[in-house]
């Protein structure tokens, strides 16, 4: 499972690419994004994502409120789970300009500790 920019171009590798924002990136065109699955029951509740606003300085606080989100959304999950289990590779795509505090890393290094959940 990869993570990246959804304002990155699209490659070959990124497989099935799996938009995990809430709302759609700003200036971003269907055709351009090149999203194959828009999963944003599995994004942060809009109470969380305008709460910590991607201030680093709250992304611990984020993170852990963002896997108890996850853990009480089992569908959603589940829908994520099933198409990982589907596909070779999946990019999970988000709008953050910071690459490493965002609901992707913290969606991908969920899943990965709860694999066998």
């Amino acid at each position: 499972m990869r993570i990246k920019r959804v304002y990155e171009p699209a490659d070959e590798g990124d497989g099935f690419r799996v938009l995990v924002d809430r709302l759609w990136p700003r200036g971003e065109t269907k055709e351009k994004a090149r999203v194959d699955l828009w999963l944003k029951e599995v994004a942060p509740s809009t109470e969380l994502r305008r709460w910590f606003h991607h201030e680093e300085r709250l992304f611990d606080d984020f993170a852990e409120r963002y896997r108890a989100e996850l853990d009480a959304n089992g569908e959603a999950v589940g829908e994520l789970r099933a198409v990982v289990g589907r596909h070779p590779v999946v990019t999970l795509l988000f709008g953050a300009k910071d690459e490493q505090h965002n609901q992707a890393v913290v969606l991908r290094d969920y899943l990965a500790a709860t694999a066998s959940s």
